[in-house]
Parts: C-alpha cells; structure tokens; sequence
C-alpha cells in the first residue's frame, strides 16, 4: 500500500510549525545498519558543507560566521592567537585549547528513512569522511547520481563504534538495485517539496553573542564538552600563570 500521503504533509507541517523541536528535523543514525535515500535539492548539490564552533561554554554549537559567510568571527581571532602563541612557547595545554575552538567541519544531505518514510524528509549530519565515500560513489559510473527520483541508490548506512575505537564509525553501502524514491508520484513530489530548510536549522549568532559567549567561556562558565579539562584549566577560580596569559591575549584581541 503507497504511504498515506495527506498524513504525511501533516506530519512534515508539526515538525516545521511554530514551536516545534529542531531536533526533529535532524537524523542521527542508531547502531546497526539502516536503510536511506539522499533527497535530490533544487540547486543539484544534496552535499551541504557547514562550519562549527563548538566548546564555547554551554552552547551545543554555531555557525562560524568566518567561514560560513567570510565575516569577522571573535571565536577564530582568538583560537589562532593562543595557538601561534602556543607554537612559539611550546605550550601543549594550550594548543589543544585552540584546537577545540577551531572551527569543525560537518556536512548535511536531506534524506528519507526507510522504514519512516511516515516522519518526512530530514537532515543526516555526517563527517569528511562519510563526505568523500558520498562523492566517489556520485562520480563512479556505476552509481552515477544516487539522488535520482527514478532511478537512484538506496544506501545502507552502517553506524557504530569498533571493538577498541574511540569514535563510532559511519560505513556507506549502495544497494546494487537502482529505484525510485517511491512509488506513488505524489509522495515522491511531496519529499521533494518538503526538504527542511538548512542555515534556519542551525544555531547562528551575532558577533557581540559570539564575544559575550567567549567572555563568559574564560570567566570560567561551563561547557558542553564532556572533556571539559580546557574549561577548567582556563577559568577565573585557576591561578595558573596559563590562565592569565590566555584572559590577556581576550583583551589584547578586543582591544
């Protein structure tokens, strides 16, 4: 039976209403294997590249203004002060500090679940590597445009960590079968036509936010990396000569 497709529109107009939570218009896959399909965009590019500033006391992460949009970001000013610093005085603690604060690259594609195809199109965030499996089989003939509406792939994302890995490890694999998106034209019409929004999804501040965020990050406010050991070493209650070195270089940078 083709899925319902007045239920559906309904289900994609809550998760875009007044009030609803971000968080579902983002899929993350779970461990295991699950079964997806890139939506095709408007501008023939479903591989949106994205920058990050994360670790920036309690906020989960923002657009990076510099490197989104070529405008100043307080965040980088910072970051490659102490880490040139850093370099010259041979300070690991430090450069690792500058390291979390650098921006992080992350991609988006808008996709349908298989299996949820009921919870409409939604946004899968993946890593470089996961970017470049997604490229070469785009450019290998025998895929071609996995995207396709007709006569595209279906991918198996196998998600999970390894026996003694650190990080969960995404694995790609297309089916060997093309096929369409669905079945039913109208459904397939309204994935295409509901492709969630991508920069009025992220988390995107002002540069007096980003410098009263930083402020509040070296004045000892807590954040949201469960390493969190930057945090501490850099706030106001240490004592460290490190410590100060980093709040005078803040204010040599907004000087």
């Amino acid at each position: 039976m083709a899925i319902d497709f007045a239920k559906m529109k309904q289900k994609f107009q809550a998760l875009q209403g007044n009030g609803s939570d971000k968080q579902n218009v983002f899929w993350k896959p779970q461990d295991g294997d699950q079964t997806i399909r890139i939506i095709p965009t408007a501008d023939g590019d479903p591989f949106k590249e994205f920058h990050f500033h994360y670790n920036v006391g309690k906020n989960p992460g923002f657009l990076c203004p510099k490197k989104q949009h070529g405008k100043d970001c307080p965040v980088c000013n910072f970051a490659w002060h102490i880490y040139n610093e850093a370099k010259e005085n041979n300070d690991a603690d430090t450069l690792k500090l500058a390291k979390s604060l650098f921006p992080k690259q992350r991609f988006f594609s808008p996709v349908v679940v298989r299996g949820d195809e009921d919870q409409g199109v939604r946004l899968w965030g993946y890593g470089k590597m996961a970017y470049t499996e997604l490229i070469q089989l785009v450019l290998n003939p025998d895929y071609g445009d996995i995207t396709d509406v007709d006569a595209g792939t279906d991918l198996v994302i196998n998600y999970g960590k390894p026996p003694g890995a650190s990080f969960p490890v995404t694995k790609i694999h297309p089916r060997r079968r093309p096929s369409s998106i669905t079945e039913d034209k109208e459904t397939t019409q309204a994935f295409l036509d509901s492709i969630p929004p991508f920069k009025e999804n992220f988390n995107e501040k002002t540069t007096a936010e980003i410098e009263e965020m930083l402020t509040g990050f070296l004045s000892g406010e807590s954040t949201n990396n469960t390493e969190g050991s930057e945090t501490t070493r850099y706030s106001n209650n240490n004592n460290s000569s490190e410590a100060t070195d980093v709040d005078e270089a803040f204010k040599e940078l907004l000087s």
